[in-house]
């Protein structure tokens, strides 16, 4: 029996609410979605080998999580990843059922050079699926997210000072951190290979105003049925970031974490978390910061908006610091 491809891809950006959009997705009838989401295999960057050494230790672990989760049904969902083998890159798709549009979210395939080449090599007909996020608000949403797994204490500013400074390119918290947010030159490699009408292409910004619409256009661009509605109702809640470094490093040891989970009643547990956890809103940029980061996106911006036909001057207007992340998709 031929394996089951997949035949579209959720291949952009990082932060511009992929975790969200693929649930989304996978409500819908007649959409099968991998069951690992992030399973990068057709970019050659993204592999355990090229992780810098702090990202290995992390890496290892999820190794060993995929094998189990391939052993097994893979009836529930895993964050498990990368997936370096062909083999077991194809047993993620075991249990399509007749599904008309089969999908993968991998967020790193725009950004990878690769990644598109590899893909039409194996599924020359793939559709893309895109979302953008005002590249300066993006790189926020993902320090924010990083300062749970920070190997050192670092001020937004250092970080993408840090950023700007570094020449490695292996995996790591601050690569491709910056590289993430050049949609133009990213699209236009796309539109290179990929026929206009075969990519889709939408706005983060977009979607608290109307993310039904959304999903309605999303559907349709997929061949689908577009009349129907997910469950809007399974939101995540706001993550947080940790108030203190040296706590957070603590708790995520392991054994103190444990104990609290299975030790502390639930009641407390929540005050705990007001206690080491703020809201990520609490954490902001400076004007120094947008600044510097319009500056750096500039060029690439302008090759968007031309790219696009859409004015997206505003991403670089000096604006409010604090930025929104959407609660439709976080």
């Amino acid at each position: 029996m031929h394996p089951t491809y997949p035949n579209f891809f959720l291949a952009g950006v990082p932060k511009a609410g992929s975790t969200s959009l693929y649930r989304y997705l996978d409500q819908h009838p007649d959409i099968y979605m991998s069951p690992i989401k992030e399973p990068n295999f057709f970019a050659d960057e993204v592999r355990v080998a090229n992780f810098s050494d702090e990202f290995q230790n992390r890496a290892a672990q999820r190794q060993q999580e995929l094998r189990r989760f391939l052993a097994g049904p893979m009836t529930e969902r895993c964050s498990a990843g990368p997936v370096e083998n062909w083999e077991d890159y194809v047993r993620l798709f075991e249990n399509v059922r007749g599904e008309r549009a089969i999908g993968e979210a991998s967020v790193c395939y725009l950004w990878s050079p690769t990644a598109i080449t590899n893909i039409l090599a194996r599924v020359p007909t793939a559709k893309f699926v895109i979302v953008l996020r005002n590249p300066i608000d993006r790189a926020l949403s993902q320090y924010r997210h990083m300062l749970s797994f920070a190997q050192r204490p670092m001020t937004f500013t250092e970080h993408v000072q840090t950023a700007l400074a570094s020449q490695s390119t292996q995996f790591s918290e601050v690569y491709p951190f910056l590289r993430f947010g050049i949609y133009g030159e990213q699209l236009e490699r796309l539109f290179h290979g990929v026929p206009r009408e075969r990519v889709g292409v939408w706005f983060y910004e977009d979607y608290s105003s109307n993310p039904r619409g959304m999903l309605k256009e999303m559907f349709r661009f997929l061949g689908v049925d577009e009349q129907f509605e997910p469950d809007f109702s399974e939101r995540h809640m706001e993550a947080r970031v940790p108030r203190s470094y040296a706590a957070n490093k603590l708790l995520r040891g392991g054994h103190l974490a444990r104990m609290i989970r299975t030790t502390v009643p639930q009641r407390i547990r929540v005050g705990l978390r007001t206690i080491f956890f703020q809201p990520r809103s609490a954490v902001v940029m400076t004007d120094a910061d947008c600044s510097l980061l319009a500056d750096y996106y500039r060029t690439d911006v302008l090759k968007l908006s031309a790219l696009l036909g859409r004015d997206l001057s505003a991403w670089l207007a000096p604006r409010a610091t604090n930025v929104r992340e959407s609660e439709f998709m976080q």
